[in-house]
């Protein structure tokens, strides 16, 4: 265990001396102390629930913490509310995204400090600033646009421009390329390597650990609420980040792959067609037994033919089969009854109901198991939620509030959610995004369990190695087409980014 004691270097912006934060009965925050040093990037790690987002909240005044002091460019600092944090100049963006969906992209990006003219809001200076922002971070469409019109990769990239607009001196970004492609994520780091110049200081949290090499300086670990790790260099072997970060040696990520020899066709879809065009002609088959990985890059359309084939959305042609019987296409409820479940990319949007606790939203869409009589009993409820909660290592009991939840363990509510329907096709659409590593091997465990109890497994992730380490088979879209479907020992990162990209 590498910690070291706060540093007295002259450059420290920000100093955090024995905070602890405190929701009885549970502490979540024990004695952290913390220093952040003019124009770099710290990047904080821990699992889900070690304390990263309450240290965030607690600095971006969220959060007050139940004891410690906190220092701002030498002087006591201890805001009050969010708005008392972005007049210092500390701006947090969060891991989960909160735009207005019927305010304009640029409304959103300057909500609470729009620009005025004479009196008036100056809408034609506020939608080129908005542009200019969002031209630098790669997203070129019209500031007037509703959010609610763009996908969710797009939505994070408002959420960023919107942080680089305030003019902070430092900036903590919560998981801010969860939903970003490889060029997207290169802009925002040259943006960030450009504010550093400039002076700027980071909080960077990530769980994808590949990314802490690239653009930190310096390296934190919280594991169960303490500070275990403090590395002063980002060069650390990812082992030994994941070791600091869960407390012991993680020795595989990804399970083995089962053969699946002589396992039947479970799913075929045929010439599949979108309305938007965001798919064309798409055909594939999944075995009973089988993990089928969809990859492509930020675009391609992989979450508008996941969400067609379950009936989410509607289609213009093609067909979808469940062990041979057709399903209705544009109807949910059909393709549920034939046991095809989608886990949503988005949990909070389409997941889980934030105000309910995990036991109803474990129950929600299982009640004919919960409660076969038709009466629903509470005490039921919490049993069904249990056996949930426990195999899939849900961090909570079962009459907490989702919200109380990291995001992860949201992740994990939904899944369990989706699972319980003891579907025969299930379909997860970036299963880890938000998880952090030792949960994630967790959930591939459930991944290959799931395929080996003869389900048909279909996973869209953005993250290419998971694509890779989980799938029997791999197809690659690109602008929404089948450009190749790829055996396990034939695929590799170069063979699909060549079909991903050209």
């Amino acid at each position: 265990m590498t910690v070291s004691s706060p540093s007295p270097d002259r450059d420290v912006v920000l100093q955090l001396r024995g905070i602890g934060k405190t929701y009885e009965p549970v502490t979540v925050l024990r004695n952290l102390d913390l220093d952040v040093r003019r124009g770099e990037v710290l990047a904080l790690l821990g699992e889900n629930g070690a304390g990263k987002s309450t240290a965030s909240s607690i600095i971006a005044g969220l959060v007050r913490p139940t004891v410690g002091t906190m220092t701002w460019q030498g002087a006591p600092y201890a805001p009050a509310s969010p708005a008392d944090a972005l007049s210092a100049g500390i701006g947090l963006i969060h891991q989960e995204m909160r735009l207005l969906p019927d305010l304009s992209i640029a409304e959103n990006v300057f909500v609470g400090r729009l620009p005025v003219a004479g009196g008036r809001v100056d809408r034609a200076q506020m939608e080129r600033r908005a542009a200019q922002q969002l031209h630098r971070l790669g997203l070129d469409v019209s500031p007037s646009m509703l959010v609610r019109e763009l996908r969710v990769a797009a939505q994070q990239q408002v959420e960023i421009a919107k942080a680089l607009t305030l003019k902070a001196r430092l900036l903590i970004f919560d998981e801010p390329t969860a939903a970003l492609g490889g060029d997207e994520t290169d802009r925002l780091f040259e943006q960030i390597a450009s504010l550093k110049a400039e002076g700027v200081s980071f909080i960077y949290i990530s769980h994808r650990l590949d990314e802490i090499a690239l653009i930190a300086d310096r390296v934190a670990v919280l594991r169960d609420g303490e500070l275990v790790a403090t590395h002063e260099t980002a060069q650390v072997p990812v082992k030994r980040l994941v070791e600091d970060m869960v407390g012991r040696p993680l020795d595989r990520m990804f399970p083995a792959i089962q053969s699946i020899e002589g396992g039947a066709t479970r799913i075929e879809v045929e010439g599949l067609t979108g309305v938007d065009g965001a798919f064309s002609d798409v055909s594939f088959a999944v075995r009973a037994g089988e993990v089928f990985g969809i990859a492509g890059i930020v675009g391609a359309g992989r979450t508008e033919l996941v969400r067609a084939i379950a009936g989410a959305d509607p289609v213009v042609s093609g067909t979808v089969k469940v062990d041979g019987v057709p399903v209705h296409p544009g109807d949910p409820r059909a393709a549920l009854d034939q046991g095809i479940v989608l886990v949503p990319e988005d949990r909070k949007a389409q997941g889980v109901l934030l105000d309910h606790t995990i036991a109803d939203n474990i129950a929600l869409g299982n009640y004919p198991r919960v409660a076969p009589s038709g009466w629903v009993r509470p005490a039921a409820v919490e049993r069904f939620a249990e056996a949930a909660i426990k195999r899939f290592g849900i961090k909570g009991r079962g009459g907490q509030l989702a919200r109380q939840l990291s995001g992860g363990n949201q992740q994990k509510v939904v899944i369990a959610k989706s699972i319980s329907r003891q579907p025969r096709v299930v379909i997860l659409d970036e299963p880890t995004r938000g998880i952090d590593v030792g949960a994630r091997a967790a959930i591939y465990d459930v991944i290959a369990e799931l395929a080996r109890e003869g389900l048909a497994v279909i996973v869209v992730s953005s993250d290419l190695d998971e694509v890779l380490g989980l799938s029997h088979r791999i197809m690659v879209l690109n602008r929404g087409r089948n450009r190749g479907i790829l055996g396990h020992e034939a695929a590799g990162r170069i063979e699909v980014m060549e079909l991903a990209t050209t």
